[in-house]
């Protein structure tokens, strides 16, 4: 697993690269847990390189969604596979984050959203 971080006015952009499962979760969450500077920005997650995802790894997504949106914010999931977007599906947990088809697209509307909500903004 491969993971960069971007900051963007209002939120974090992560790229997850490779599989997250049992082995890796655990750094995905820490990586998240050290590059978000504040708790109140959205959470953007670059799925688009990521081919494996299982239940730890949902997990923590999910985990990540509640955090978000008891400070009134989301998380964004961008590109994901036919893979991880199934397991998403299956579970339920697609109700939990908000998915685009492409990352230029999540960071679009959370710019929209902090133009309703400044108060977001870094």
């Amino acid at each position: 697993m491969n993971l960069t971080c971007r900051h963007l006015p209002g939120a974090t952009l992560i790229a997850v690269a490779g599989e997250v499962d049992t082995t890796t979760s655990t750094h995905l969450e820490d990586y998240i847990d050290q590059q978000r500077e504040r708790l109140d920005q959205h959470l953007i997650i670059d799925m688009s390189e990521l081919s494996f995802l299982d239940s730890s790894g949902l997990a923590v997504l999910l985990a990540a969604a509640t955090l978000a949106r008891a400070h009134g914010v989301g998380v964004h999931l961008a590109g994901l596979r036919p893979m991880p977007a199934r397991l998403l599906e299956i579970t339920g947990a697609r109700r939990a984050v908000t998915v685009y088809d492409h990352v230029e697209q999540a960071i679009a509307s959370v710019e929209a959203l902090n133009l309703v909500n400044p108060s977001e903004r870094a």
